[in-house]
């Protein structure tokens, strides 16, 4: 039996007959749907209906791509679905901000943003200048400073949980940003007036989604709406082979 009831409940299938809910994956910025692959293979495991969103994020405004990706992805969730739940990565966290600062989702469910930049990011403040910038990182990129469209947009709705991660690949990058970071965002700017939960691990921006400990928390969220007090990688390994 499961030691914890919050990551176990977080393991249950829906019941037999029941309509799952529905899971909506945003990558983030110069990303893919594949970067949430392994995510998205775990919330199918565990019975949701998912959809992982390929949005192109460097073509476009963070306003334009907010219109491409949402309505698309809120149109492949099942009528029938009871909620539309939605796990976001870095940018992908700000065209869900953007959506409902103007739309209401009627069926919306929990929110779990692994690392979005709800305060910008210091290294688009510094980088954004250099020619290499834009092209990397498209229009919705130069968005993402500190005084970009992420400080235009208000608090967040009911049951947001917010993971930030605190290990950086880029030491360079780091001395930019202020106080913890995970190599692109600063603890700090993750967090965001309205949000439900905040926790903070030991994963970089980069494969913050691709934790297993990150992973077992978000399930935890979207199915409790909490995250698990003291949740290892031991406690994940645990409850998968239980």
């Amino acid at each position: 039996m499961c030691s914890w009831l919050a990551l176990c409940a977080a393991l249950a299938a829906p019941p037999d007959g029941a309509v799952p809910d529905c899971v909506v994956l945003l990558h983030g910025l110069a990303r893919s749907a594949g970067s949430m692959v392994v995510l998205e293979e775990a919330l199918s495991a565990e019975g949701y209906t998912v959809f992982n969103s390929d949005y192109d994020s460097t073509v476009a405004e963070i306003a334009e791509l907010t219109a491409m990706a949402l309505p698309e992805a809120l149109a492949a969730c099942p009528a029938d679905a009871p909620k539309i739940h939605f796990v976001t990565h870095s940018m992908g966290g700000i065209l869900l901000r953007q959506y409902l600062a103007e739309t209401e989702i009627p069926r919306l469910g929990r929110t779990v943003m692994l690392a979005p930049p709800n305060h910008g990011s210091e290294l688009v403040d510094e980088l954004d200048q250099l020619p290499p910038f834009e092209w990397l990182n498209g229009p919705a990129g130069l968005q993402l400073g500190t005084d970009g469209v992420p400080s235009q947009l208000g608090p967040v709705w009911a049951d947001v949980g917010i993971i930030a991660g605190n290990r950086s690949l880029n030491a360079v990058y780091s001395t930019i940003l202020p106080g913890e970071d995970d190599g692109k965002v600063s603890v700090d700017s993750t967090k965001v007036e309205g949000m439900a939960a905040h926790l903070t691990l030991p994963a970089t921006h980069t494969f913050l989604m691709n934790n297993p400990v990150v992973i077992g928390q978000t399930l935890s969220f979207l199915r409790t709406g909490a995250f698990e007090p003291g949740l290892d990688l031991f406690d994940v390994f645990a409850a998968l082979t239980d």
